[in-house]
């Protein structure tokens, strides 16, 4: 047993082994079965929250997911970013020959076999998410998405030394990396809140004897943190949207028609000139965002047509209409659904896979109609500029 990975730690009474392991390591397993068989303890903590167990113990349950369901509470990006990290994990997989998160599991089952109590000891992984997404601006969320498409996408090998390095971080933090290195307050949501949520978790879990399974990139923070005591509804809250963007969300629109409305007062020839081009560059960019998915002639369609309108309406969205449509016309069956883990691995599966090809085109329109909103304003700005 490696005295590195284990760290023991006496508080309130009780004994708490922490566990270092690596995701990407067989011998990781090995060793938590061998702690849990020696150690007997009255609860074993696992770096997962209820989500992720449920996908480990149940398997994938995408067929049971409702796509309609999912665009409407706009939750496209976070599905498609929870997407990310299984094809970042396949990919692993299938270049190592090894399964991400045995030691979870053989945590799991260890736990059974000595009648352990289990506790999820981590925080719920779309909050995480949601709390990142809030703290990094326009600009932060459009380099998020192209980064995380592109990881998806990326038939770039991972090299000895990335898989060495990944053996002591965190499987969430591998993946982003580069972006956090581009965004150090992530830290914060990514790791530092973590750290909190796991520390307090492992020292309220029940009984004298804890063991706690967690990815070796935690366990420094674990040792600091299990020293003070954290408020779990604080940070497991997420936080309210500055007031901020929704203004200029709805500054900008209000502004642009003002704009066309006055110039088709005072000139009508202009104001037409104005429309059509804001017509036609929201709804060029979305429609081509669509393309770019892959998305049938009427999705497409329907992208060019809604993105000017939705521009002008913070509260709806183009990519919303177009994934609609795309769902209606392709409606996902169960074997898209169950195919899914599999097909995020290739770039050809990700876009055969009705399911993923919905969510390209709800994200790709809507980048597209911002875009679209920010240059088609410009040239509305423009030839208001030209004309007076």
């Amino acid at each position: 047993m490696s005295g590195e990975t284990i760290t023991r730690i006496n508080i309130d009474g009780k004994e708490i082994i922490l566990i270092g392991t690596a995701h990407v390591s067989r011998h990781s397993a090995e060793q938590v079965k061998e702690v849990i068989d020696s150690e007997r303890p009255d609860a074993v903590c696992i770096e997962l929250d209820k989500q992720r167990y449920q996908s480990i113990m149940e398997g994938s349950k995408w067929k049971d997911m409702d796509i309609f369901k999912v665009i409407k509470e706009k939750k496209a990006t976070l599905l498609l970013m929870n997407l990310a990290i299984s094809s970042f994990q396949q990919r692993m997989a299938n270049q190592f020959d090894i399964k991400p998160g045995q030691e979870m599991i053989q945590g799991i089952e260890s736990a059974n076999e000595t009648g352990a109590t289990l506790v999820l000891a981590d925080r719920d992984i779309q909050i995480t998410f949601s709390r990142i997404w809030n703290g990094i601006g326009l600009k932060g969320k459009a380099t998020l998405l192209m980064q995380v498409i592109g990881s998806i996408f990326s038939r770039e090998s991972i090299t000895e030394e990335d898989l060495e390095k990944m053996k002591n971080e965190d499987m969430i933090n591998a993946m982003l990396h580069e972006f956090t290195e581009s965004f150090p307050k992530l830290k914060v949501p990514l790791i530092d809140e973590r750290d909190q949520y796991l520390a307090q978790k492992i020292k309220k879990a029940p009984g004298d004897k804890i063991v706690a399974v967690l990815g070796a990139a935690h366990v420094p923070g674990i040792k600091k943190q299990i020293q003070k005591e954290h408020d779990l509804e604080r940070i497991s809250k997420v936080p309210p949207k500055s007031k901020v963007p929704k203004m200029i969300a709805w500054i900008i629109p209000i502004l642009i028609l003002a704009v066309i409305v006055y110039t088709f007062i005072a000139n009508p020839a202009a104001g037409l000139q104005q429309t059509i081009s804001w017509v036609l560059w929201n709804g060029s960019f979305a429609g081509l965002g669509a393309l770019i998915a892959l998305g049938h002639p009427l999705t497409i369609i329907t992208a060019f047509v809604a993105a000017p309108i939705t521009s002008l309406n913070p509260l709806i969205a183009a990519g919303w209409f177009a994934g609609i449509v795309q769902a209606f016309i392709h409606k996902p069956n169960v074997g898209d659904f169950e195919n899914l883990t599999q097909d995020v691995f290739s770039v050809k599966g990700f876009w055969h896979n009705k399911v993923t090809r919905i969510l390209l085109i709800v994200v790709l329109t809507n980048l597209g109609s911002t875009i679209g909103t920010l240059v088609g304003g410009a040239d509305v700005i423009r030839l208001f500029i030209e004309n007076f």
